[in-house]
């Protein structure tokens, strides 16, 4: 009785841990299933308009503090060194004053002149490597940082920035070999996404337009049969949206830069279109007094962030409409050149047109076939 007592036991403690085991696999399965899920949602929702928006932006964000982290170290900047060239050329003038003094007139300005020439020479070197008289606390604060990372994997490249270090220049090539294909995925889908929204708009307002041609329409589709004819957006609208949106820019930079309207339109231009010559930039000035921090330059490069970013946008979107007009009429030309050409070969004897179907003699349930013609003449 112990024996088969035993042996129950050892069944019934098999069973439970084959049970057990079973189950154990069933969940390790289940949070496996549910990881690719989750991580299957993550990369859709990643592949969305909102998801790449977000990417782009988050991108720009974290590549701004790194470049500050890099960057934005006071003993690599050039205040240092102009700030000892000028402390030893005081120090070697007072020397010169203190021993010469006026006794010694004529020494005194050759000393006082060949000192100030050593000056200006160190400080042309120290200009001509990138020196602009900005401290590295109003170069490299967090808007600049982005307008930087902005123009690096937008390809604008305006060059009022520039990485100092070794280690920032390895940097923003890494940024730009990563960034760059991040933003072709916005730019595409931008433009997507605006060109279905400005579709729906024009679509709209054409069907507001013409509503009495709608209505003769729809009598007509009473009558027979009618569709409604597909409606493309123009070239024109397009053209007239861009001038619209830089024409909003130039007003606004003109007003906050106190820039001329041409040099303020010549920004606008220049941004959009990613030439990117860089000597206007919001914030730092231009012209002449380009590399001079303006009072809310920080705002201002924020608000130049994210309109070159919805311009991009709008450019994509422009390309997108004119890309399917261009595609549609090339479709219509490609349809009648084609019987154009038949027709030509028709007259020429080279093909031979289609006789018209006769009728039947003895017509089936009283219907008649139509009379067509392989060539259709315009």
């Amino acid at each position: 009785m112990g024996v088969e007592r035993g042996r129950a036991s050892q069944r019934s403690h098999g069973v439970a841990s084959q049970r057990s085991y079973g189950t154990s696999s069933s969940e390790s399965q289940d949070s496996r299933e549910r990881c690719k899920n989750c991580c299957r949602k993550f990369v859709s929702f990643m592949c969305t308009q909102v998801g790449v928006g977000g990417l782009v932006v988050s991108y720009a964000i974290m590549g701004a503090f790194a470049f500050i982290a890099i960057e934005g170290k006071p003993e690599f900047w050039m205040t240092n060194q102009t700030s000892v060239i000028h402390n030893d050329t005081i120090r070697t003038l007072w020397n010169f004053t203190e021993h010469l003094n006026v006794l010694h007139k004529d020494r005194w300005y050759e000393d006082v002149n060949e000192t100030l020439y050593k000056f200006q020479q160190n400080i042309v070197t120290v200009v001509k490597s990138g020196y602009d008289g900005r401290s590295h606390e109003e170069v490299w604060n967090f808007p600049a940082s982005l307008m930087f990372c902005l123009s690096v994997f937008t390809m604008i490249g305006y060059g009022h920035m520039t990485p100092r270090t070794d280690w920032g220049k390895i940097a923003t090539i890494l940024y730009a070999v990563l960034g760059i294909p991040l933003y072709i995925v916005y730019f595409m889908n931008m433009g997507r996404v605006f060109a279905k929204s400005f579709k729906f708009l024009y679509r709209a307002m054409y069907r507001c337009v013409n509503r009495s041609k709608a209505k003769s329409e729809e009598e007509g589709e009473q009558i027979g049969e009618w569709e409604e004819p597909a409606i493309i957006v123009p070239s024109t609208a397009c053209i007239w949206v861009m001038i619209f949106y830089m024409t909003t820019g130039t007003v606004m930079f003109a007003e906050w830069e106190n820039w001329s309207y041409l040099n303020s339109c010549y920004f606008s231009f220049t941004s959009l279109a990613k030439i990117g010559i860089g000597d206007f930039v919001p914030g730092f000035g231009g012209g002449e007094a380009f590399g001079a921090a303006t009072e809310d330059s920080q705002t201002k490069l924020i608000i130049n962030f994210m309109y070159l970013l919805i311009g991009m946008g709008l450019i994509a979107m422009c390309y997108t409409l004119m890309k399917e007009e261009i595609m549609l009429r090339l479709r219509t030309l490609k349809q009648e050149f084609k019987e154009k050409l038949f027709y030509c070969g028709v007259k020429l004897g080279l093909y031979q047109e289609e006789l018209p179907y006769p009728e039947p003699r003895h017509p089936a349930h009283g219907r008649t076939k139509s009379i067509r013609k392989s060539v259709r003449r315009r």
